[in-house]
């Protein structure tokens, strides 16, 4: 291999990406809880999609159940500062109308079932 010219030596550097994460030294990381808060704001962000979701089917089915369900997913999620407020916050909405549903649907029939016939 040729060498460069001047007298210097060229030193080559290969880094070679092995998927593991990078070794922490005790006391680099100023958070240490860092790993347990990302777990928590994730689980607090599943909680507000569920919520969503669970109110969204609860306007259809089963809103007696899907309502209050939705409703409390919603409002923990709000509590545990989830990134997808808005969300938590349509599933708390959601939630409510699953409830109001079916205070109308019993109100009208007499009954906690939809009646699409006359």
């Amino acid at each position: 291999m040729p060498q460069p010219t001047g007298g210097a030596v060229a030193a080559r550097q290969y880094v070679v990406d092995t998927g593991a994460a990078p070794r922490k030294t005790p006391g680099s990381d100023s958070r240490p809880d860092s790993a347990p808060r990302r777990a928590a704001g994730r689980e607090a962000d599943g909680l507000a999609v569920a919520s969503f979701v669970l109110g969204l089917v609860g306007l259809l089915v089963f809103n007696i159940l899907l309502g209050p369900t939705a409703i409390v997913m919603a409002l923990l999620a709000l509590a545990r500062r989830t990134r997808r407020r808005g969300r938590a916050w349509l599933g708390l909405a959601l939630g409510v109308a699953d409830l109001t549903v079916l205070a109308v649907l019993v109100t009208a029939n007499g009954t906690v079932a939809w009646s699409l016939g006359g």
